[in-house]
């Protein structure tokens, strides 16, 4: 584990991040259909045709439509090896899964549009043969047979991106492949497990280190901060913690105070003796957390650290049922942002995680 002080990413050196308040991340697509729309009336220009007219409606209206965009996740492999959330703008288009797919292959559309020190999962030239719903939110992905050609040591990463990418859309929870019309009962390059599909609960950037029996815990997800450059962008990552261990809120919390595994790349802003006063409490969606004042991330009083409210309001909530996190000082709910307003209000989740202005 790494030295917690030398864990800590000292704020001023980071851009500073506002969370945006949103109605939270998972939005499912809705198609609206008009009944019986009104007819478009159109006229024709001197010396032209009616076919020629239709030529030219049909080609304005796909120009009109090619030039509207809509925020999507897509999960790309960072410099450090992580598996992480990008949003990015990308065509709209009625065939979402499809297309989140597609623009996770190397060498695809979204090679233009990535990240620095970012890379696509897919390997080049994989084509997506088919997608197909299923009525229990399982979604079946046909590849072409060249998504075999990745790394061994990618074949995870590539999973847990496929799987987290697409289940950003609300009607799909798990994730079954297979290649050229052959279901897959495992990955075709080192054979991990996939024949009942995989969801969320699979975990995402795996950290099983200081665990000695897996067999029980159960897993819960963080998010640490990351840097490229002036980027910094978060990170979710899967940590074991017992069975025994009751209250999964309070865990999180700890894991984000314990901070990230050494030599790991990612960083945490939380000072190492902050602690919760108190188990933390729950009412209607709301999380309220009470602080030690090791909780401040600078010497300014009652300022606490954006990436410190980030992260706990990410990793929280990840949570089923959490909506979004209060947060209290000995008590008190005075604490003041970077930015000098007062958090006199829960934060929930933003829409879109890492979307570039972070």
């Amino acid at each position: 584990m790494l030295n917690r002080r030398t864990s800590k990413l000292v704020t001023s050196i980071f851009v500073s991040v506002l969370l945006l308040s949103g109605c939270g991340l998972f939005k499912k697509d809705q198609a609206i259909k008009e009944i019986d729309p009104p007819q478009d009336v159109s006229y024709l220009k001197d010396g032209e045709s009616l076919q020629q007219s239709k030529e030219n409606t049909a080609q304005a209206s796909n120009e009109a439509q090619a030039t509207e965009t809509v925020k999507r996740e897509l999960y790309l492999i960072d410099q450090n090896g992580f598996v992480v959330p990008q949003t990015l703008s990308l065509p709209k288009t009625d065939a979402v899964a499809k297309q989140a797919l597609e623009y996770l292959v190397e060498g695809g559309p979204v090679t233009e549009m990535l990240p620095n020190g970012f890379r696509a999962v897919l390997p080049a030239d994989t084509r997506i043969l088919g997608v197909k719903l299923e009525k229990d939110g399982t979604i079946i992905v046909d590849f072409s047979p060249e998504f075999a050609r990745y790394k061994r040591e990618d074949e995870k990463k590539i999973l847990e991106a496929i799987t987290w990418t697409l289940t950003q859309f609300g009607n799909i929870k798990k994730v079954k492949i297979r290649i050229n019309g052959y279901d897959q009962t495992v990955m075709p390059v080192n054979g991990t497990p996939i024949q009942d599909g995989v969801s969320r609960e699979d975990g995402i950037n795996i950290d099983t280190s200081g665990v000695v029996d897996i067999t029980n815990t159960h897993p819960i997800i963080v998010y640490f901060v990351a840097q490229q450059g002036e980027q910094t962008y978060y990170v979710p990552v899967t940590r074991r913690i017992p069975n025994k261990q009751q209250n999964d809120i309070a865990a999180a919390v700890n894991e984000l105070i314990k901070g990230p595994t050494y030599g790991s790349g990612l960083v945490s802003d939380f000072q190492p003796d902050a602690q919760l006063v108190g188990e933390p409490t729950y009412e209607d969606g709301k999380v309220t957390l009470n602080f030690n004042d090791a909780i401040y991330g600078s010497n300014k009083q009652h300022v606490i650290s954006e990436h410190v409210l980030n992260a706990l309001v990410l990793s929280l909530t990840e949570q089923k049922g959490v909506e979004s996190v209060a947060i209290t000082v000995n008590g008190k709910a005075d604490l003041v942002r970077e930015d000098g307003k007062a958090l006199s209000e829960p934060v929930t989740r933003p829409e879109n995680v890492n979307t570039g202005s972070f």
